[in-house]
């Protein structure tokens, strides 16, 4: 689970077969104030996340024996923590099927260490904790209820309409603060990104599409038949539901 506080360095772990590569993470890393560790595999992978308190995973999809994207899956079943895959391979399908399962960003090698910087710090502050102050459109202890659904967004947790927690990755999180604060307003897409990734979205950029197709495998009763977030075609995305602050 994330666990860093304001007075904790945030505690990475880079997952690469690469030991040159993971050598160089570990020196410029630590020099800009962070812990870091690592592992070369996916069973390393396991007993670090199992026996530390990890902030984010930077995990190299070319891994030997255990493929990146299978380990992305774990990590999203069993973890809830952040992940970067950094990797080699450019192919588009991989970074989409990469974010489908629930990366919170995707960076190619070779990369430039100080953007790879920026990405962890700002997918870090997106999965920053509770006590950690929302913007002023937030009241630091707002809750909303949306078709039964009680979504607590100082504690960024979420409960089912039979009580059972939804597990929510940090773009989730923001995906579905962003519709609960604006329902019923079409958002579009380069809204959707900015508010989770603090960018725009290019023309073939379908990060948004995969995280509202996994928002809504959470939250619809059948997900190909929506009817809590709803397309707008050529225009964005539109929460429907009402929604109502405690």
């Amino acid at each position: 689970m994330i666990g860093f506080s304001a007075t904790t360095s945030p505690h990475l772990l880079a997952v690469d077969d690469d030991r040159e590569v993971l050598d160089l993470l570990v020196l410029y890393f630590t020099k800009q104030g962070f812990r870091i560790s690592t592992a070369t595999g996916g069973d390393e992978m396991r007993r670090q996340i199992a026996g530390e308190t990890i902030d984010l995973v930077l995990l190299d999809l070319g891994l030997p024996g255990e493929d990146g994207l299978a380990l992305t899956r774990y990590l999203r079943e069993h973890w809830h923590g952040a992940v970067i895959i950094v990797t080699g391979r450019g192919d588009s399908v991989d970074r989409i099927v990469g974010l489908e399962l629930g990366a919170d960003d995707y960076v190619t090698k070779p990369f430039d260490l100080r953007e790879l910087l920026a990405r962890v710090r700002s997918v870090l502050r997106r999965s920053a904790p509770a006590e950690k102050p929302l913007p002023t459109a937030t009241p630091a202890r707002d809750v909303v209820v949306f078709a039964d659904f009680r979504f607590d967004l100082a504690a960024r947790s979420l409960h089912a309409p039979d009580g059972k927690s939804v597990a929510l990755t940090s773009g989730e999180y923001d995906l579905l603060r962003a519709f609960v604060l604006q329902p019923n307003r079409v958002l579009s897409r380069d809204a959707l990104m900015s508010s989770i990734h603090g960018r725009e979205a290019g023309p073939f950029d379908r990060a948004i599409d995969m995280q509202i197709g996994r928002l809504r495998r959470k939250l619809e009763i059948d997900p190909n038949q929506p009817a809590l977030i709803k397309s707008v075609r050529g225009a964005g995305y539109l929460f429907v539901p009402a929604v109502e602050r405690k």
